[in-house]
C-alpha cells in the first residue's frame, strides 16, 4: 500500500512538474531544403520523443523516401503528407510538442516554397519566436528576407537565425561569418527584441542539443540552450482586460452569462466594465467556469461573466476594462496577406472576422504594396497570391479592436470570400483613420420613406445584367417608358452613358470594373434614397460586385434580372462591332472572350432574348413590378 501511494505521489509530482514548466511556440521558416524539417526530427529525436515503434517506423521510411542512403532521414518525422514525401518538400504547417527539463514546446513547421508562404505566415500568426534556418552554402536568399519581414511584420520579436548544413562547408568560421554580418545587415531594421545567430548542422546534430566541439570557434549558446532559456515577455495580463463574447448564456429566466475567452488582461468580481462599441458602462457580479465561481480570470481562461445590470449585448461584443476602453471604427489602415489564388480587387466586398465579430468589408484603397525582397513600396491596383500590401479597409458596421502591435488577438482579422467561405487573406490593424471616428451621418427630416409616399410608389434598384449585345440597353429603355407612362418617377443609368461622365477615368481591367460597379452601385443607392425606381444597364460580369450592389440597399429594393443570351448569339448581333475588335486582338479585357462572365445564380427575373421581342419582355418586368407591390396595375 505504501508503495502504491508512493508512485501516485510521485505521479501527482510529475503532474505538477509539467505544469508548471514555462511554454514556448515557435516556428521553423527559411527557404526550400535548408533543413526545417530535418531540425525538428532532430529536436523530437535527441529529447527522447520518438517511441521505439516510431523509431522503426522512421528506419524503414528513411530506405523507401529518404535521401540520406542508409541514415535515418529525421525530416519524415514530421513531412507526413505523401506528395511531402516524394517531392521532399515541406507544403503544409505541421505542429510538433516536446520538452525539455525547463520548457515545453510547440513547434511549427513551415513550407519554404513562395506558392505556400499563406502557409508559412498562418504557423507564425500564433508563435512566440521564429527559427529562420539558412543553408550555410547559399546564405541568405530571397525566401530569407520574406520570412523575416512577415516573421516582423506578424509581432514576432524574438529570432533564432540557424545556419544549417555547416558540415557541407567544412564548419569553416569565415563563411559562417559572412552569412551573419549579411543577415544583420538588414535583420536589425525589423527590431528584433532579440537576435542570435547559431551554426548548426540539424543532420549531423553538431550545435543542437549542446555546444559542438567540430566548431570550437563558435562561443555562443547551442540552439536548445536558448529555446530554453530565451525570455519571452508575456504581458498579457498586464494589458487591458478584453473579452470578446461568444455566446449569450440563458439557461433560465434567472441567469443571464456572456460567454468568452479573455485575451488579455485579469478580472474580478466588483471591477467596472465597458462594452466596447455602446460604451455601456456597468459591473462585473460573478465570473462562472466549469470549476464554479472563480475570484479571477486571466488571459486565455474560458469563462462566463454575469453582470450587475441589464445590459444589451450579443455575440461580437466586446467587453473592456472601464477605464481602458477598446477603440470602435468601420474604418482603418492594416497590413495585408493575400492568400487566394484569385485576385484582390479594391472595392470588391469580402466577410470580415476579427475575435466573434463577422461584418462585411472592402479594401477601398490599396496604398501601396510591399516588395519583400527589396521591402520598397510599389504602387498597385490589386494584389496576387503571397503578397503583402498596406490599404485602407471600409467596413458595414463598426467593430471593436486594439491595434496589432499593442494587442495580436484584438488587431488581427481575416478576409473570408463571400461565395466559397474561403479564407482569402489575412492582416493586422495598425489604426483607425480618423475620417471614420470624426463623420456622423447627418438626420434629415426628409427622408426615403417621405420621398416615396409623395411619387406614390415603392422605390427600388432594377438591375440589369448581361453580356454585351443580350440587349440590357433597349430592354431597360422600354421599361422606362412604360413607367414614364404611367406616370412614375424613374432614372436609368446606362453602362456607357456613365463612362462618359462620373466613370470616364476607369477602363476595363478587373480593378478598373470593380471599381465602377462600386461607383454605380453608390449612386443607384443616392436614387433609391430619393424614392425613384432606378433603372441600371451594366453588364456587371462578377457576382460579388453584384452582391455588393444589393448590400448598399434593403432586401427587398434590389431587383436582379439576367438578360440572358448566348455568347454566340450576342456576338452575332454584335451591334458595336466590339466582339470582332476582341477577337482581332484589339480589345483587351473584354467580356465573354477574354474575361469571365459570371452569370446570376438567384435572379429575380430571367429574361430569354433568343426569339422574345424587347417590348414582350419589358412587359414581363413591369408585371413583375406590378405583382409585388413596386408600382399599381
Amino acid at each position: 500500500m505504501n508503495e502504491l501511494t508512493e508512485i501516485s505521489a510521485n505521479i501527482t509530482d510529475y503532474l505538477a512538474e509539467q505544469e508548471n514548466k514555462g511554454f514556448l511556440r515557435f516556428i521553423t521558416c527559411g527557404s526550400v531544403d535548408d533543413g526545417k524539417s530535418t531540425l525538428i526530427g532532430r529536436l523530437l529525436f535527441d529529447t527522447k520523443l520518438i517511441f521505439e515503434d516510431q523509431l522503426a517506423a522512421l528506419e524503414r521510411d528513411s530506405k523507401k523516401h529518404g535521401t540520406l542512403g542508409d541514415d535515418i532521414d529525421f525530416a519524415l518525422l514530421v513531412d507526413g503528407l505523401e506528395a511531402e514525401r516524394e517531392q521532399g518538400i515541406t507544403i503544409d504547417v505541421a505542429y510538433r510538442f516536446f520538452a525539455t527539463d525547463k520548457r515545453k514546446f510547440i513547434v511549427a513547421d513551415t513550407p519554404g516554397h513562395e506558392q505556400y508562404t499563406r502557409n508559412m505566415a498562418t504557423g507564425a500568426s500564433t508563435a512566440d519566436l521564429a527559427v529562420i534556418l539558412i543553408d550555410a552554402r547559399k546564405g541568405v536568399l530571397t525566401q530569407t528576407r520574406r520570412h523575416s519581414f512577415i516573421v516582423s511584420l506578424l509581432g514576432i520579436r524574438h529570432v533564432v537565425v540557424a545556419v544549417n548544413k555547416m558540415d557541407l562547408v567544412d564548419y569553416s568560421e569565415e563563411r559562417f561569418r559572412e552569412i551573419e554580418q549579411a543577415y544583420r545587415a538588414f535583420g536589425e531594421t525589423f527590431d528584433f527584441e532579440t537576435l542570435e545567430i547559431v551554426p548548426v548542422s540539424a543532420l549531423k546534430g553538431d550545435n543542437i542539443m549542446e555546444r559542438s566541439p567540430v566548431m570550437p570557434w563558435y562561443q555562443g549558446k547551442s540552439l536548445l540552450d536558448h529555446l530554453n532559456t530565451v525570455e519571452i515577455g508575456s504581458d498579457e495580463a498586464e494589458r487591458p482586460f478584453r473579452m470578446p463574447v461568444q455566446w449569450v448564456n440563458r439557461p433560465n429566466l434567472d441567469f443571464r452569462g456572456y460567454c468568452g475567452t479573455v485575451v488579455s488582461g485579469t478580472v474580478r468580481p466588483g471591477d467596472k466594465v465597458v462594452i466596447a462599441k455602446s460604451g455601456r458602462a456597468t459591473e462585473i457580479s460573478r465570473i462562472v467556469s466549469m470549476d464554479g465561481d472563480l475570484d479571477e480570470a486571466v488571459s486565455g481562461d474560458s469563462i462566463t461573466l454575469l453582470l450587475k445590470d441589464e445590459v444589451d449585448i450579443s455575440r461580437g461584443d466586446v467587453i473592456c476594462a472601464s477605464d481602458s476602453r477598446a477603440e470602435v471604427a468601420d474604418q482603418f489602415s492594416a497590413h495585408l496577406i493575400w492568400m487566394s489564388d484569385e485576385a484582390l480587387y479594391p472595392g470588391r466586398p469580402y466577410l470580415l472576422k476579427t475575435g466573434t465579430q463577422t461584418v462585411t468589408a472592402t479594401v477601398t484603397e490599396l496604398k501601396h504594396k510591399i516588395d519583400v525582397n527589396s521591402f520598397e513600396h510599389l504602387a498597385a491596383k490589386e494584389m496576387h497570391l503571397n503578397e503583402v500590401a498596406f490599404c485602407n479597409l471600409s467596413l458595414s458596421s463598426p467593430i471593436a479592436f486594439d491595434p496589432y502591435e499593442t494587442n495580436r488577438e484584438m488587431g488581427s482579422f481575416i478576409l473570408i470570400d463571400r461565395f466559397t467561405n474561403q479564407t482569402v487573406g489575412a492582416g493586422v490593424i495598425w489604426y483607425a483613420l480618423r475620417r471614420a471616428s470624426n463623420i456622423h451621418l447627418q438626420a434629415l427630416d426628409v427622408d426615403k420613406t417621405a420621398h416615396a409616399d409623395l411619387k406614390g410608389q415603392k422605390p427600388a434598384v432594377l438591375w440589369f445584367t448581361g453580356l454585351s449585345g443580350a440587349g440590357k440597353s433597349t430592354i431597360a429603355n422600354l421599361v422606362e417608358k412604360k413607367l414614364h407612362a404611367r406616370g412614375r418617377h424613374t432614372y436609368l443609368l446606362d453602362g456607357d452613358n456613365v463612362r462618359h461622365g462620373l466613370n470616364r477615368d476607369l477602363g476595363f481591367t478587373e480593378a478598373d470594373r470593380v471599381e465602377n460597379i462600386r461607383r454605380v452601385g453608390e449612386v443607384a443607392k443616392l436614387f433609391v434614397d430619393a424614392g425613384l425606381i432606378t433603372l441600371v444597364s451594366f453588364i456587371s460580369p462578377f457576382r460579388a460586385e453584384r452582391q455588393m450592389a444589393r448590400n448598399l440597399v434593403a432586401d427587398d429594393e434590389f431587383i436582379e434580372i439576367y438578360v440572358s443570351t448566348p455568347l454566340s448569339v450576342a456576338e452575332e448581333r454584335d451591334p458595336k462591332g466590339l466582339y470582332r475588335k476582341a477577337r482581332d486582338g484589339q480589345l483587351k479585357n473584354f467580356t465573354g472572350i477574354d474575361s469571365p462572365y459570371e452569370e446570376p445564380e438567384n435572379a429575380q427575373l430571367v429574361l430569354d432574348t433568343v426569339g422574345n421581342d424587347a417590348d414582350v419582355l419589358a412587359d414581363q418586368v413591369i408585371r413583375y413590378l406590378e405583382d409585388n407591390g413596386y408600382i399599381g396595375r
